[in-house]
């Protein structure tokens, strides 16, 4: 108590220091600092985003409206330095009283501590100095804003600016625009010189972005460049560039209307000290040359081996090292077929796909052979990676599972196994970590530990008896990848051992829209320490230790010194007494019902799993890149497992075991379908605001050899990339209130909604909610409170709000969320609102990244 009353007082201390801070304390006389920009568009103020970029000074940014940056820049010493020394000149004497007590260096080190001069320099380079109003800057922003109108049709946009003080040393500048009627495009007509281009441009079905009744906008004048030039040049026109294009705007005699005549010239030739126009020329390709083994340092040698494949020449420098149709095919240029700009695009994303070679250059000549001038050489480089490359690497992480843990990995590629173009990936991984959920009898901190290794097989091809050019064509980028691997844990529930392999096939229907087939995925999960099973789930020992001080009727189960049931010898000997009829309980009764259901979670979660299954997965995605923030993603995938092995224990007639069930290698298999959708939306709201939201469903349904989905393959509520006001597997299922220690179940609905602004310099915060919870729908879990019987149970959502922090480290992001439980529905209803919304219940992630 005593603690949090001291750090209380320290936060009311600095809060009341930071708020008592005068905003112009740095502010010189006669000056002002700019509170606000007011652009007002006919008398209107407006909100327009472009417009208000436009300016070149912006007030000081605010955290909730309030100035945080400036107060603390404020808050620092500008010259720490010079207010050192002039303590000890202002009192006589005492550098020397302290050079005695320490020294004379360290006194003068004492001057660039943080006590004296850091927290200084951290506050002054924290926050942000005032900004002044600076009317050359102003005059600046109002001629910018002034274009921006005139390139959106106000052709007789008029600007000023006044500048009004609202308080002492604080004022705001006003823009006023008066922008008149727009202009509207007329006419549009074209003037294209060259007939070949003239002929292009009419049988280009694309539609214009320059249509007669439209506001003129300069903006769409550039686009409509950039179409143009990239037809032209996707249509044999090597030479063609945007500059060629150019727009005639007539405005005489029209009233608010403009005639438009689209120009393109001829080509412009340089030669020496003159210039000459000539019509543009289509050109083809008359031979495509690939050298596989191209670099600066061998580019003067001779040839030394070659060969021409499919109307492709390759060279090479030393031996040729790889089968031609492993490079062809990823090249789409072909001899004969008219330069097209895409062509060069897609063969350098197929060639960089392949992971043997650096960045390829794929350069152009004109064919001197062709009299008419009109053919083109592709000359393609490539730079071959080394065949063998060795990785390191070491990490700190944080999971569902470790609250720390320290990972290393090793990884040997090798590249062209087959002189095909496949790699091989080998890597084997360690990971040792510490955790509170785990059994730690030792109490030691690195408590878990997992090690493995992997190996991945990459074929740059569907890798199929029969062909698939027609279903999945190599514009597509198709790839074949062979995979297996083995892993153990220790100490970390019941110690697994984890068998995996498969065969998959991966491809691009368009340009973000991925497509994979895992034809076969194969995972054999064997637990090593199926008797430690209660000292795992503690919640399921609690709750049957508490039924056996009442029911139990054999001495054997139970320690005499502690008066518990004994694991694993107590436990199993009372729950099979129980179910055997060898006690008080009937089936009847709840408690037998608890223990039957504790007993089948245990034997599901102890039992070994088989599970081959086959997976579609598809996904979609707008994003462009890292930085773009207003983009939507969708995927969704569909699994199903054991049917295969049903198939042929059908067809083989073989036999089922005493529960009904067919065995693999005397181990029932699983048999299942799976399907899920995930889908994520991002809003820009511009100067670093987003608004991000994802919804996600999820469904296993048993069938056939199985009633229970395995737990690799169940679902879990709750975490830092998830509800973030429950911990990892503390959600659900339904309203059971998290009655096990690790709760999943076969179905999942989840949504998620969180606005991110900026704080200052690199430090973001964001707001959110996250709703959903799991339930257990037609398997064999039997209590109601965790099965979704019908829509009445999605009253059994779960809420939980917060905030976070997230510090921005450009190639990661470190994030911490702290979650509220909003509506809990593990009470009863009418209770459940904010009955837990107090920090005593909030839960603080932990994160790398952004959750979604």
């Amino acid at each position: 108590m005593k603690n949090n009353s001291t750090k209380i007082t320290a936060f009311i201390l600095i809060a009341t220091l930071i708020c008592a801070c005068n905003a112009v304390k740095r502010v010189p006389d006669g000056k002002n600092l700019l509170v606000k920009n007011n652009i007002l568009v006919n008398g209107k103020s407006t909100n327009d985003e472009t417009a208000s970029n436009q300016m070149y000074q912006k007030p000081n940014g605010t955290l909730l409206g309030y100035r945080l940056r400036l107060n603390l820049y404020n808050l620092a010493n500008l010259n720490p330095d010079s207010t050192y020394q002039a303590k000890f000149k202002n009192n006589p004497g005492l550098y020397e009283r302290q050079s005695k007590i320490l020294s004379a260096k360290q006194v003068d080190r004492l001057g660039q501590s943080f006590l004296y001069k850091g927290i200084h320099e951290f506050l002054k380079n924290t926050g942000e100095p005032p900004v002044i109003i600076d009317t050359a800057k102003t005059k600046k922003s109002l001629l910018r804003l002034k274009y921006y109108y005139f390139n959106n049709g106000y052709f007789n946009v008029i600007t000023d600016y006044t500048i009004d003080s609202i308080a002492r040393k604080k004022a705001q500048v006003n823009y006023n625009i008066t922008t008149g009627p727009a202009y509207t495009l007329d006419s549009i007509r074209t003037n294209i010189m060259t007939p070949a281009l003239d002929s292009l441009y009419k049988t280009n079905n694309e539609p214009s972005l320059l249509k007669s009744g439209n506001q003129y906008k300069t903006s769409d004048f550039e686009e409509e460049k950039n179409r143009i030039t990239t037809y032209f040049r996707n249509h044999g026109a090597y030479y063609f560039q945007p500059t060629y294009v150019t727009f005639d705007i007539d405005t005489i005699g029209k009233k608010n209307k403009a005639n438009v005549t689209l120009i393109i010239g001829n080509n412009n030739i340089q030669e020496r000290d003159s210039s000459r126009t000539e019509p543009f020329k289509l050109y083809k390709i008359s031979d495509v040359n690939i050298y596989t083994d191209y670099s600066p340092a061998n580019s003067k040698n001779k040839i030394a081996d070659s060969t021409t494949y499919n109307n492709f020449n390759l060279y090479s420098y030393k031996k040729l090292k790889y089968k031609p149709r492993a490079i062809t095919d990823a090249i789409f240029i072909s001899k004969g077929s008219t330069f097209a700009d895409f062509r060069t695009t897609l063969s350098s994303r197929y060639l960089n796909n392949l992971k043997i070679f650096n960045y390829p250059s794929i350069q152009y000549e004109v064919d001197k052979r062709d009299s008419t001038a009109q053919s083109l050489i592709a000359n393609v480089y490539l730079t071959p990676r080394k065949k063998y490359s060795f990785g390191a690497t070491l990490d700190f992480t944080h999971s569902n599972i470790q609250d720390f843990g320290i990972g290393a990995s090793l990884s040997e590629t090798i590249r062209n196994v087959f002189n095909r173009a496949e790699t091989l990936e080998i890597s084997t991984r360690l990971n040792i970590g510490s955790s509170r959920d785990m059994a730690n009898p030792n109490n030691n901190f690195f408590n878990v530990s997992e090690y493995g290794v992997d190996l991945k097989l990459n074929f740059p091809r569907i890798l199929l008896p029969f062909g698939t050019e027609k279903i999945i064509p190599k514009s597509m980028i198709p790839s074949t990848q062979i995979t297996s691997g083995f892993s153990k844990q220790r100490n970390i529930g019941l110690d697994k051992e984890n068998f995996t392999g498969g065969i998959s096939y991966n491809w691009s229907p368009k340009r973000h829209n991925t497509a994979k087939l895992d034809l076969l995925n194969a995972q054999f999960v064997r637990n090593l320490n199926p008797g430690n099973y209660f000292n795992v789930y503690t919640s399921s020992y609690d709750d049957l230790n508490d039924i056996a001080q009442t029911y139990n009727t054999t001495d054997t189960n139970i320690d005499e010194a502690t008066g518990k049931l004994i694991v694993p010898t107590g436990t199993t000997g009372f729950t099979n007494d129980v179910l055997t009829g060898k006690t008080a309980l009937t089936p009847a009764d709840a408690a037998y019902k608890d223990v039957e259901s504790i007993e089948e979670r245990r034997i599901r979660l102890t039992e070994n799993d088989f599970i081959l299954a086959t997976s579609y997965t598809f996904t979609k995605t707008t994003k462009k890149d890292l930085a773009d923030n207003t983009f939507y993603q969708f995927r969704t995938k569909i699994e199903s497992a054991g049917s295969l092995l049903s198939g042929i224990s059908a067809i083989g007639n073989l036999s089922k075991n005493s529960r009904g069930n067919y065995e693999i290698f005397n181990l029932e298999y699983s048999e299942y379908i799976k399907t899920e959708f995930d889908y994520i939306k991002h809003w820009d709201f511009g100067k670093e605001k987003v608004l991000a939201v994802r919804s996600f469903f999820g469904i296993a349904i048993p069938f056939g050899n199985s009633d229970y989905i395995p737990f690799s393959r169940s679902y879990y509520a709750g975490g830092s990339n998830d509800n973030r006001a429950w911990q990892p597997y503390a959600l659900g299922p339904g309203s059971t209130n998290a009655v096990n220690d690790f709760n999943e179940a076969n179905m999942k609905i989840a949504a998620s909604a969180e606005f991110r602004f900026k704080i200052f310099g690199d430090v973001k915060g964001a707001i959110f909610a996250d709703a959903g919870n799991i339930w257990n729908v037609l398997d064999n879990v039997v209590d109601p409170k965790a099965k979704f019987d019908n829509l009445n149970d999605l009253d059994e959502i779960a809420l939980g709000s917060g905030f976070g922090l997230r510090y921005d480290l450009s190639f990661f992001v470190i994030r911490l969320d702290l979650g509220f439980k909003t509506y809990n529905p593990a009470h009863e209803k009418g209770d459940r609102w904010f009955k837990e919304y107090n920090f005593g219940h909030s839960v603080l992630n932990f994160g790398i990244n952004y959750p979604f």
